[in-house]
């Protein structure tokens, strides 16, 4: 077993984080279910590991902090299949322009909602708010807005593995023959596993996800603090 400094640095588990990663997407690639996706399998390795080790979540989250700094430049990388589908894109914006104002709008009332009505505190509703988000989009709100963004980074993960199932079983019994539409549900409902779930589906529904997604995360970043005031 590695040394206690070894066990405390930031190498160790910025390594362990990425191969982690690399293992379990190998994994999904050879069996497409959405229980082995990456989101879930790489955190239960690595959760393994702390508890193995007797590593904290503070050790951990200290070494592999850059990790989550590199998601928003990681994000401008979307903008290269938005452009390439350009076209279709001007042709339908006021449809997206619409789905994004309305997804969100659901996304945040029933966080609130459901939070409201199970009794938990401020703090955990508002971190819930942001969970329809890509990671660097919704740690941005949470923060900006009262809550733990720590815990937004659970309920964003959850959000998408979950939004990734949900959306393979509405296509499978939905009649979502338009590349618009199957792209809105994945960009929309599962942020960036839904884009690479889409991609998966076809070059232009992932442009889509990819462009809802960075539009979701735009809108809901600029009405943050209109939200909370109507909320609160």
């Amino acid at each position: 077993m590695p040394s206690a400094e070894i066990l405390a640095s930031g190498v160790f588990w910025s390594v362990a984080t990425i191969a982690a990663y690399l293992a379990a997407r190998t994994l999904y690639r050879r069996l497409p279910r959405w229980w082995l996706s990456p989101l879930l399998v790489a955190p239960a390795l690595l959760l393994a590991a702390a508890l193995a080790t007797r590593v904290g979540y503070e050790s951990y989250i200290r070494g592999t902090h850059w990790l989550m700094l590199a998601l928003g430049p990681a994000t401008v990388a979307f903008a290269l299949p938005i452009y390439e589908y350009r076209a279709a894109i001007r042709r339908y914006w006021p449809v997206l322009l619409i789905g994004v104002v309305v997804g969100s709008s659901l996304a945040i009332g029933s966080a609130w909602g459901l939070a409201s009505l199970f009794g938990l505190s401020d703090a955990l509703r508002l971190s819930l708010l942001p969970r329809s988000m890509s990671m660097p989009f919704a740690l941005i709100v949470s923060g900006g807005i009262g809550g733990v963004p720590d815990l937004t980074a659970v309920f964003v993960v959850a959000t998408a593995v979950i939004g990734v199932a949900v959306g393979e079983v509405l296509l499978r019994w939905l009649p979502l023959r338009s590349t618009v539409a199957r792209g809105s549900l994945f960009g929309m409902g599962a942020h960036g596993a839904g884009v690479a779930k889409a991609t998966e589906i076809g070059g232009e529904e992932g442009s889509i996800a990819g462009l809802v997604m960075i539009l979701s995360g735009v809108a809901n970043v600029l009405a943050a603090p209109l939200v909370v005031l109507l909320l609160g």
